[in-house]
C-alpha cells in the first residue's frame, strides 16, 4: 500500500473527521471517522469509532474501538477491546485483549491470549488460542491448537492437526478452578491427527484420535488409531 506521501490524521481529545487515504491515523482522545480509511498504520489509543471500512497494513487498538466496517490489513493487534461489526481480515492476528467480530474471520496465523468472539466462521492457517473464544460457525485452520485457560466453544472445528490442552496453572489457579469452567463444547471436530482434553463433542472424526481426561464425546469415528483416557466418556468409538 503505497501512501508514503499522503498526510496524517491524528485527534487528540474529542474531535470527529472524515475518512480517506492518510499515512498514519491515530486516535488518542475521543476520535470519530465518519467514513472508510485507507492508511498505511491505524492506531487507537483512546476511545474511536470508525463509521466504516479500514484498510492498513498495519492496525493496532490499544484502547477502546468501534468499526461499523470491515478491517483489511496485513497485521492486526488487539491489546485493548474492538468490537468490529462486520469482517476482519488480517494476515497475522494478534489478540491479548478483547475483539468481538460480527462476521467472519479469515487469516493466516492467529495468536489469541485474550478473549476473541466471532459471529460465523474463524479461518486460518495457524490457529493458537491460549484464552476464551467464542465461534458462531466453523473454526478450520492447518493447525489447531487451544490451551484451555477458561470456557471456549465453536460450532464445528476442522482441521489437518488439532491439539486441546488444559492449561496447567498456578497453585492459586487450581484453588479456584471450581468456580470457571475450563473447557472446549463444540458439536463437530473433524481432522487427521485429533488430541483432546476437556472436551465435549457430539461427534469427532479422524484418522488417529486420542480422547484424554475429563472429555465427554458423542461418537468418535477414525481410520486408524484411537485411544481413550480413563477419565474421559465416549458413547461410541467405531473404526470407518
Amino acid at each position: 500500500m503505497e501512501l508514503k506521501n499522503m498526510g496524517d490524521l491524528i485527534i487528540n481529545g474529542v474531535g470527529a473527521s472524515n475518512g480517506g487515504k492518510f499515512q498514519l491515523v491515530t486516535l488518542n482522545g475521543h476520535g470519530t471517522v465518519n467514513s472508510d480509511i485507507e492508511c498505511s498504520d491505524f492506531e487507537c489509543n483512546g476511545s474511536g469509532t470508525v463509521k466504516g471500512d479500514v484498510k492498513a497494513n498495519t492496525a493496532k487498538i490499544s484502547g477502546n474501538a468501534s468499526f461499523k466496517g470491515t478491517i483489511d490489513s496485513q497485521q492486526v493487534t488487539v491489546e485493548g477491546t474492538a468490537k468490529i461489526e462486520k469482517n476482519l481480515y488480517a494476515k497475522h492476528l494478534y489478540v491479548s485483549g478483547k475483539a468481538s467480530v460480527g462476521g467472519k474471520v479469515k487469516s493466516e496465523e492467529i495468536n489469541l491470549h485474550g478473549i476473541l468472539a466471532v459471529g460465523e466462521d474463524c479461518e486460518a492457517e495457524i490457529f493458537k488460542g491460549k484464552y476464551r473464544f467464542t465461534i458462531g460457525g466453523l473454526l478450520n485452520a492447518d493447525q489447531v491448537d487451544v490451551e484451555l485457560y477458561g470456557e471456549c466453544k465453536a460450532k464445528e472445528i476442522g482441521g489437518q492437526t488439532i491439539t486441546v490442552k488444559q492449561h496447567k496453572g498456578s497453585f492459586i489457579g487450581t484453588l479456584f478452578k471450581p468456580f470457571f469452567k475450563t473447557q472446549l463444547e463444540t458439536d463437530f471436530i473433524e481432522g487427521d491427527i485429533i488430541e483432546l482434553e476437556n472436551t465435549i463433542a457430539k461427534v469427532v472424526r479422524g484418522n488417529q484420535v486420542k480422547i484424554g481426561p475429563n472429555c465427554h464425546i458423542g461418537v468418535v469415528e477414525y481410520t486408524e488409531e484411537f485411544s481413550q483416557d480413563k477419565n474421559a466418556v465416549v458413547g461410541e468409538s467405531k473404526k470407518v
